[in-house]
């Protein structure tokens, strides 16, 4: 019988070649030469997630077989008890999406065969189109149409809208203050106009970011129907998922959910009830591409999609492990892209590539991506207390973001 290939380290490597703070995972093996690479980004608490990968998880990881991927991701869920928590969640990411690359080389295979094999040769992409005014939003969807882009996200003003208009009382404290009614009421016209000058060749989605009270959720969901979004994304916060059943009660706007799930009792009734209609989790907060493959297959059999979270705070390594489990999955809807600047691309080579509109795998084994860690550490995080979290309704009492 073969001796196994043990892991002999677990390194963390923290890097920011553009707004937000990456942290990849790198799993060094009893082979020489034999590693992987997986993301465990958790961009506002990076230290925290540092701290649980070299303190925690690596004394735990070492000598371990690297086959057993299932049996190590089950161990490490509840290795420290209490479980299902963003920091433990997306170091076990990292682990998880580092020993499917392994796998994957040791194999000679892309990672998407490992789970089954291609159910198409590209996930189809959608990217995001702000503006301060309804024209300015159209014209920047027109510029991403002529990129080759078929699905934009079209927001005013960020998330919740501008703010420089609130009245606020004497004394109210700095935060990122947002109207939630005006914000409804821009956002209706932003996207009516829209769709209106653009017609209906292009899918358009919105995403309120749990920025509204569930009442006020359900009745946007309700007058957002006749504009035909291809999803309305976050339209509640994980703890008012019962409010779903009222949203299909009143329309049949569909919904997308999910990037700050970190337990499957936040995804499953969402599932068994058929109250959403694409799973958008953050694949590291979830524990990586195990629990990912479990919950996409489950999902299929009651009709819904997929569409992982994509933004700028998901490191090149996780995007590549979206791609496999995009490529792979039969009931793939759209996947998220942050379209990352040069630098990232030069930091790590095998960054999936980008053409009219659709993301496409290389043929390498694993997850198919390195990072240059010499050049990451040109790129140190920097701290900095979160701002756009301190969110305020116009009186100054705190939102939830």
């Amino acid at each position: 019988m073969a001796k196994p290939v043990t892991i002999t380290d677990v390194q963390t490597i923290l890097t920011q070649p553009a707004g937000s703070r990456l942290i990849v995972v790198k799993i060094l093996t009893s082979e020489p030469g034999l590693y992987g690479l997986g993301c465990a980004t958790f961009t506002q608490r990076f230290h925290a997630v540092y701290t649980a990968i070299q303190k925690h998880l690596r004394p735990f990881l070492i000598g371990r077989d690297v086959d057993r991927i299932e049996e190590l991701f089950q161990l490490a869920i509840v290795n420290s008890y209490w479980r299902n928590g963003p920091v433990l969640n997306n170091a076990i990411s990292g682990m998880d999406m580092a020993l499917w690359d392994i796998k994957g080389k040791r194999a000679g295979m892309p990672v998407y065969q490992l789970l089954g094999g291609k159910c198409r040769e590209a996930a189809a992409l959608y990217s995001h189109a702000d503006g301060r005014t309804p024209e300015e939003v159209a014209d920047n969807v027109r510029r991403l149409r002529e990129q080759g882009y078929r699905y934009v996200r079209i927001q005013i003003g960020g998330y919740g809208g501008e703010a420089e208009r609130l009245d606020r009382p004497e004394g109210a404290q700095p935060g990122a203050y947002y109207d939630p009614r005006d914000y409804v009421r821009r956002a209706l016209k932003m996207i009516e106009y829209v769709r209106t000058t653009l017609g209906e060749e292009i899918e358009l989605l919105h995403d309120i970011h749990e920025r509204l009270r569930p009442i006020d959720a359900v009745g946007f969901a309700r007058d957002v129907e006749p504009y035909k979004l291809f999803f309305l994304e976050d339209a509640l916060a994980p703890e008012d998922n019962e409010w779903f059943r009222h949203i299909r009660q009143v329309c049949t706007t569909p919904i997308a959910m999910g990037e700050l799930f970190n337990n499957p009792g936040e995804w499953l009734p969402l599932i068994e009830g058929r109250l959403i209609d694409f799973l958008r989790m953050h694949i590291s907060q979830m524990g990586g591409i195990t629990p990912a493959r479990n919950v996409a297959a489950m999902a299929n059999m009651y009709g819904i999609r997929t569409a992982w979270h994509g933004p700028g705070d998901v490191s090149p390594v996780g995007h590549a492990a979206n791609l496999h489990l995009d490529v792979w999955a039969p009931n793939f809807g759209i996947q998220e892209w942050c379209r990352f600047n040069d630098l990232v691309y030069e930091m790590f080579p095998g960054t999936p590539e980008v053409r009219d509109g659709y993301m496409y795998p290389n043929d390498l084994p694993g997850l198919g991506i390195d990072i240059d860690e010499k050049l990451a550490a040109q790129y140190p995080c920097e701290d900095e207390i979160i701002t756009w979290t301190q969110t305020r309704s116009p009186d100054g009492g705190p939102m939830r973001p």
